[in-house]
This record gives structure tokens, sequence and C-alpha cells, in this order.
């Protein structure tokens, strides 16, 4: 990899970013302090947006076929100077660190210092350490599971695009303390039949070989993972469809924070409606806590969390979506209230566990106890978890969701494609 770059210092003016602008931000929760990703850079940046260090991730030597990576073995394709578009960038505050993973090298992440952006590690050497071969910016994301006391953990979601067989679309990972440990990036969990993590099974790319999971969000909310995906509707793919049209679902994925196998895994299609209409392919989507005059109109607890979700209308063209949008708002109660009773039901023995694209097959429920570890399986809704509609956009197209409250009031603030900045007062 190309080595770091320091530019400008405290109170410089921000650098025009590269081709292709920004593709991802995190924010330091205690100094404010901002950091992007972007394509062949990393950016520090103070809280009041100066730039502070500048950290160059490529362009690199790579060809997209190597597997692993030419850094590890000689690749018979020709190499050529790859972007090296950033694709998760996530902050590790027990290790001091950045988590900066890119498009080159089969989705290798580099850990970077908060406090220079000097590279203090960059494992590339085990198959673990190829996190997503996808080149595309918005497939990916990531939580990291901070636990007291103990190194964090790495929740992360990513597009395979057909090569199931090198990457999960769904894992977890270690985050060791020394960036050097081959324990880096290692699965939490993996023995002979199980380990922490999902894979789009080769019978399924058999039968629908567009099939595959993007990524839009990840949090974490009390003692469960989520992330917002969109998946390819099985249902709807070019065999069964006379002009060959693609339909996608927006899903809400949900895991046990304690479980290494995965066995609690759950996913229910999400979306929401307004006027008639169907809005149902999720775009972005921002956790936040419930304002007191938000919290009294619906009836919750002050502080409790809530989701924005903003969706584009229909199901087609998930790559380039209508620019008419939606607004919409979740409360995590109501959303564990619905998993939990399509859980009950089907310990009952009621319907089936409809995940065919994971289980090859629409496998009934079993009545059996609740419970018992031995009868676990992944789960999957049908029933549409339907938001409250909150603001609708009808020509700029929704692209990005920011939330906090302010003196009681729940203020959300909304990033378009068209680069305006819209600010929701008053949500409800």
């Amino acid at each position: 990899m190309a080595p770091p770059t320091a530019a400008g210092g405290p109170g410089s003016a921000p650098a025009a970013p590269p081709d292709g602008g920004l593709t991802h931000l995190a924010v330091h929760r205690e100094t404010g302090e901002v950091f992007a990703g972007a394509i062949n850079r990393i950016y520090k940046l103070s809280a009041n947006l100066s730039r502070l260090r500048e950290h160059q991730t490529g362009p690199v030597s790579d060809d997209a076929r190597c597997y692993p990576p030419p850094a590890v073995r000689l690749c018979h394709y020709p190499l050529a100077l790859a972007d090296n578009v950033n694709k998760l960038l996530l902050l590790d505050y027990a290790g001091g660190r950045l988590v900066a993973c890119g498009s080159v090298w089969q989705g290798v992440c580099q850990l970077l210092r908060l406090g220079d952006l000097a590279k203090v590690g960059e494992p590339h050497q085990r198959k673990e350490h190829y996190l997503s071969g996808g080149r595309e910016a918005d497939a990916m994301a990531g939580v990291i599971l901070e636990r007291p006391g103990q190194p964090s953990q790495l929740f992360v979601g990513t597009s395979v695009e057909g090569r199931s067989e090198y990457f999960p679309t769904l894992s977890s990972r270690h985050l060791a303390p020394d960036p050097t440990s081959p324990d880096m990036f290692s699965l939490v969990y993996q023995d002979e039949f199980v380990s922490s993590q999902v894979k789009v099974p080769s019978d399924t790319l058999s039968l629908h070989p567009a099939f595959d999971i993007y990524y839009v969000s990840a949090f974490v909310s009390g003692a469960f993972v989520y992330f917002l995906t969109l998946q390819l509707d099985t249902h709807g793919v070019a065999g069964s469809n006379p002009v060959g049209e693609r339909f996608f679902s927006s899903k809400i994925v949900r895991l046990c924070t304690g479980d290494a196998e995965f066995y609690s895994y759950v996913e229910f299609p999400l979306g929401c409606a307004h006027a008639g209409v169907e809005y149902r392919l999720v775009q972005a989507a921002r956790l936040a806590k419930a304002g007191r005059r938000l919290a009294q109109a619906l009836g919750l607890a002050e502080g409790q969390d809530i989701l924005y979700a903003a969706f584009s209308q229909g199901q087609k063209n998930r790559a380039a979506p209508p620019r008419q949008s939606l607004l919409c708002l979740f409360t995590l109660d109501e959303v564990n209230r619905r998993i939990q009773e399509r859980i009950q039901s089907c310990y009952r023995g009621e319907g089936h566990l409809s995940l065919p694209w994971l289980l090859n097959k629409e496998l009934p429920c079993i009545n059996t106890v609740q419970g018992d570890p031995g009868v676990w399986d992944p789960w999957g809704g049908l029933q549409v978890l339907e938001g409250l509609p909150l603001l609708a956009e009808r020509s700029e197209g929704l692209a990005s969701v920011a939330a906090y409250t302010y003196q009681g009031h729940s203020v959300v603030f909304l990033g378009t494609r068209a680069g305006t900045l819209k600010k929701v007062g008053h949500v409800v």
C-alpha cells in the first residue's frame, strides 16, 4: 500500500476531495473530530472542519480477480493501478484507532492511529483478512460492539458479488488489541459445523446468479445488533419476470450480541407507504433517541431508541433509485415485539422459517419448547414492518439521515442526491 501522507495543520482549509467525492464519515463522540473516507484517501478534520491530517490508501497494483491478493501470492492476471474506494470507516475507541476498509486486495482493512492517521496495521495474510471483494462503496456496513474490559468485536455485512466461497455476507470478527496479532479480524467463533458468519449458499446462486445482499446501515441497541439491507427478491428476478426486471426488498436483520454461532439471525421486510404509494428501497437510516415531545406524541418513554429511515419509491432500480423518497420512523420496541411474535408462532409450529435464500427450501416451523438451544434456527418474517411516514421528498432523492435531540425536540437533517441539506425541526 502507499505510505501515509500528512497534510496541513490545525486551522488549515479542508482539501478538495478527490474525484468521486467522499464515501463515509465517522465523528468522534468525545472530541467531535470528523474522519472522512474517500477514493485513495482518509481525512481527519477538526470539529469545525479544518483539515488536520490526510492518509493515502491508493492507488495500488491490483486485479479484482486475484485471490488471495498479489501481496500474498503471485497472481497470473495482469496487475494495474487501481483506485482504493473506502467502503467501511469505523472508530474503535477501545483500540484508539480507525478501521478503514477499502475495495482493493479483496477488501483488506487498514488500522490507523486516531491522533495522526499513522498506519499501525494492515492484516492481509489470512483469508479472514479479506472482507469484501466488491467495488461498490455503499454495499457494506458494519458496527463495532464495545465490551467493557474486553476487546471489541466487529460485526460486518457486505455484498459478495457471486463469490460466496470467499466472503461471508455477514460475520462477527475479533478486533485484537495488538494490530499485528494473527487473530485480527478472525471469526469470533468457528468449529467444524458452525461459526460466526452467514454465507449465501451456492445452491441459491445457482438458481439466482444475481442474488446478493447490500448493506445500508448497522447499529447496536440493547442486546442486539441490527442491519438494514437491500436484497434481491428471488420471486421477482429475470426468469420469472417477462421483461427481466429485478425487484428488491428492504430487510431489517437482527442478531443477539452474545450469539457467537448466529442461531439468532432474524430478518423482516421493512417499508413505508404514503398516499397509497409504497416505498420499499431503503437508502439511509439513523438510530436516535426519542425527545420529550416526540415521546409524548407517540406514547413512548423519553430517550427510547427510534430509527429514522429514508426510502425510495417502489422496488426496482437499486443502483439508480427513483427520486421520490419518504422519511419514516420506526420504534425498536415495536420491531422487537413483532419479531418476538414471529418467533413464538414458529415455536407453536405455525408457518415456515421463511428464509429460502439461506435454507434453500421452505422448512416448516416445528412445535417445540421455546428457548431450547437444540432447535434454534434462523427465521424470516413475511409481513412488512411499516414505518410512520414523516416527510415526502419528490424531486431530489433522500440519501442520508442524521438526527439528535435539542431541548426536548427531535431534529432530523436530511441530505439529498442533489446536494441539498434539509432540516426537519418538528418531527411529529
